[in-house]
């Protein structure tokens, strides 16, 4: 599903016109990228937890150079999954 087919479908569920529906999904898009960005998590019951990681340093292979490189370190976003996502989408 991309964005404009999760637009409609919102639009469907909530009773409201699509543009309303995409001015709060990029509003709430926003909100998480700007929270995380300042190291917050975001906890939704249920859904889930978006939060950012630290990952060390390490060493790589780069295979075109065929050397061994430093990667930095870094943050990156991260998403776990909640029971009651786990459980709609089975296997749990």
């Amino acid at each position: 599903m991309n964005k404009a087919e999760l637009v409609t479908e919102l639009s469907k569920v909530c009773k409201l016109t699509k543009k309303d529906c995409n001015m709060c999904l990029n509003a709430l898009t926003s909100v998480v990228s700007k929270s995380l960005s300042r190291g917050e998590s975001i906890n939704l019951a249920g859904f889930g937890k978006f939060e950012v990681k630290n990952k060390k340093a390490r060493n790589s292979f780069n295979p075109h150079l065929r050397k061994t490189v430093l990667l930095k370190a870094r943050k990156t976003p991260n998403f776990k999954a909640g029971k009651n996502l786990k459980e709609a989408v089975g296997n749990y």
